[in-house]
């Protein structure tokens, strides 16, 4: 798909129903509580924007069957409001309590509260997959995929505004003790959506709170803040 401006593939979106082959799970209970196992390698809009979109490489992480480990590649819509926050986010995931060790497309959403994998796209290592989370129409937000040369729809979310800060992470979860090892992941092409318009996420751009890395766990920019690598040292 190359550089792909977001105009030029929206002209080819498809609109594909859920799947009955996607598969929803619930969040185990270790893995909704804050803790020192999370790492979070990636950014983070300051501003609201309406929509991101960008490339995300899979590769094969050694997530321990039979835990809660998990490492996923995202991109992530959010909204605070009355002292809630409401998110939608989708990329692909590797779990320790389902999937076999396999790599999933997946959302979240905090309406479900539960993981929802689509095992109808079939990913292996090295694979490259483009997310797009974006607004619609009066406040829902969409998650779609990229795929064999279309645009598949994932899921949707009213998040309640048309606006919302955006997030491009690698997260890694390590359930106890024990170290789950990261290949180097890519993300690239990553772009940021201001109603009609359509610009990479830059430095010089868009306002974004930087994470680091941490744990034995490294991220590095090739360009702030829309290309970039993150995995074990």
């Amino acid at each position: 798909m190359g550089r792909v401006r977001w105009r030029r593939a929206a002209r080819r979106i498809a609109v594909v129903g859920l799947c009955a082959a996607m598969l929803a799970v619930a969040t185990p209970a270790s893995s909704t509580a804050s803790g020192y196992y999370y790492h979070h390698l990636g950014a983070g809009t300051v501003g609201d924007w309406t929509g991101v979109v960008g490339r995300l490489t899979v590769r094969d992480p050694a997530v321990r069957a039979g835990t809660h480990d998990f490492v996923a590649t995202r991109f992530m819509a959010k909204r605070e409001s009355g002292g809630r926050t409401a998110w939608l986010e989708a990329g692909w995931a590797e779990t320790g309590w389902s999937g076999g060790g396999r790599q999933r497309v997946y959302t979240y959403d905090t309406d479900r509260r539960a993981w929802t994998f689509y095992n109808q796209y079939e990913l292996t290592d090295g694979d490259n997959i483009w997310i797009s989370v974006h607004t619609t129409r009066d406040g829902v937000w969409e998650a779609w995929l990229w795929w064999r040369d279309g645009w598949h729809l994932l899921t949707s979310l009213r998040l309640g505004a048309s606006r919302a800060q955006l997030e491009q992470y690698v997260e890694v979860h390590v359930d106890g003790d024990g170290k789950v090892a990261v290949p180097r992941i890519a993300v690239d092409n990553v772009q940021v959506r201001d109603g009609d318009a359509v610009r990479y996420w830059r430095e010089a751009d868009v306002r974004t709170a930087s994470g680091g890395g941490s744990g034995g766990y490294c991220l590095d920019w090739a360009t702030r803040f829309d290309t970039w690598t993150a995995g074990t040292c």
